[in-house]
C-alpha cells in the first residue's frame, strides 16, 4: 500500500492530539510525520505509533516534501500558512472556520458529499464540530424525503472551546464540591458549572451567533442545497465532551419514525440507539471516544398533521467526529479516490 507523508500543525492542542491518536488507531498509511506548532511549543516531543517526535515551529514552508497536513491550529494561523502548504502541492484540511464559506474550497463531510474533492482543490475545509453530527444525521434521509426545514437546538460540551473551556468546569465544579469561592469566569461569558450560556461566540446583527449561523451556512453547502431552511439555537453546557443536539426537520415526502430508523440504521457512520421501553438513548457519556454519531428518540412531530415532520436526538464526539475523526476521514477519502 502506498504511504504519505503527514504533518499536523497545532499538534499539541486538544484537536491536533486527537488527531495524531486517529491517525494511530485507524492505522492510516503514514510514510513520515511531522508535528508543527507555535513557538511557546517548541522543544516538546509527541509520540506516534510508539515513537518520539519533536514537535517543530510551523513555517511557511513547512509544507515542502508533505503529501497531506492537518490543520487544527486556529482561522489566523491557516489563513497565513496554509496556502503556503497547498502551493507547495500539499493537500490541507483545515479545522478552523478560515475557510469553510469560501466557494473554491471545498466543505466536507465524507459520508455525505466526498465527491467535491478535488485533485485541484489542495485545501479542504473541516466543517463546525455541530455541523459536521448533524448533517450525518439529516443526509440519508434528505435523499429519501428532500428536507425543507431544520430547527435544531445544540447542547454543547466545554471542550469545544478548548482545554481552558475544560479546566474552568473543573476549577469551578471543585471549588463548589469543596465548598470554596467559585474562580471568575474567564473563557466563557458566565459560570459555566451547573449553568447552561446560551451564547457560543459573538452576536451578528440579526441576533444569532456566529455559531448558529455557521450551522446555517454550512449545513447549505455540505448538503448542496440552498433551499434548506435552518435555525440554529446554541447553547454551552456544564459537559466536558461531545455535544448533542436536538433536531426537529420537516419534509416534502412523508417520513415517518419506522422509515427514518431504518434509513439511520443502514447509514455510514450512524449508529441509532432508541430503545425507550428500557430508556436506552444516545447521551454525551456514551459517545465519548467513540468513532460514531448517535442518534434516538426518533419520532412523529405531533405539532405537523402532514406526517412530513420529523424530531430526534444527535449525539457524537465533538472532539472525534466533530473534530478530528472527520479530517482523518477525509485524508482517508483522498486516498480511496486516488485524488492524492
Amino acid at each position: 500500500m502506498k504511504q504519505f507523508k503527514v504533518a499536523v500543525v497545532g499538534a499539541t492542542g486538544a484537536v491536533g492530539r486527537e488527531m495524531i491518536k486517529m491517525l494511530e488507531s485507524r492505522k492510516f498509511p503514514v510514510e513520515s510525520i511531522k508535528f508543527l506548532a507555535s513557538e511557546r511549543s517548541a522543544g516538546k516531543t509527541l509520540t506516534f505509533n510508539g515513537k518520539e517526535y519533536p514537535v517543530d515551529v510551523l513555517t511557511k514552508d513547512g509544507g515542502k516534501g508533505v503529501d497531506i497536513a492537518l490543520y487544527s491550529a486556529g482561522a489566523s494561523v491557516s489563513k497565513e500558512f496554509a496556502p503556503y502548504f497547498a502551493a507547495d502541492g500539499c493537500f490541507v484540511i483545515d479545522n478552523s472556520s478560515a475557510w469553510r464559506m469560501d466557494k473554491e474550497i471545498p466543505l466536507v463531510v465524507p459520508e455525505v458529499n466526498p465527491d467535491d474533492l478535488k485533485k485541484d482543490k489542495k485545501l479542504i475545509a473541516n466543517p463546525n464540530c455541530s455541523t459536521i453530527q448533524m448533517v450525518a444525521a439529516l443526509k440519508p434521509l434528505h435523499n429519501y424525503a428532500k428536507i425543507e426545514r431544520v430547527i435544531v437546538s445544540t447542547y454543547q460540551a466545554v471542550s469545544g472551546a478548548g482545554q481552558k473551556g475544560i479546566s474552568e468546569l473543573e476549577e469551578q465544579s471543585k471549588a463548589w464540591a469543596e465548598g470554596k469561592n467559585m474562580p471568575a469566569a474567564s473563557k466563557f461569558q458566565y459560570q459555566i458549572a451547573f449553568n447552561l450560556i446560551p451564547q457560543i461566540d459573538v452576536f451578528a446583527d440579526d441576533d444569532y451567533t456566529k455559531e448558529e449561523l455557521k450551522m446555517t451556512n454550512e449545513t447549505k453547502k455540505i448538503m448542496g442545497d440552498d433551499s434548506i431552511l435552518v435555525s440554529a439555537t446554541c447553547v454551552r453546557v456544564p459537559v466536558f465532551r461531545s455535544h448533542s443536539e436536538s433536531v426537529w426537520i420537516e419534509t416534502q415526502k412523508e417520513l415517518t419514525p419506522q422509515k427514518a430508523k431504518e434509513l439511520l440504521s443502514k447509514a455510514e457512520g450512524i449508529e441509532v440507539i432508541d430503545d425507550i421501553a428500557n430508556k436506552k438513548y444516545p447521551m454525551p457519556l456514551c459517545a465519548q471516544d467513540k468513532q460514531i454519531t448517535f442518534v434516538g428518540r426518533i419520532r412523529k412531530d405531533i405539532s405537523n398533521p402532514t406526517g412530513k415532520g420529523l424530531t430526534f436526538w444527535v449525539v457524537s464526539d465533538n472532539l472525534l467526529k466533530g473534530a478530528a475523526l472527520n479530517a482523518v476521514q477525509i485524508a482517508e477519502k483522498l486516498v480511496e479516490l486516488q485524488i492524492v
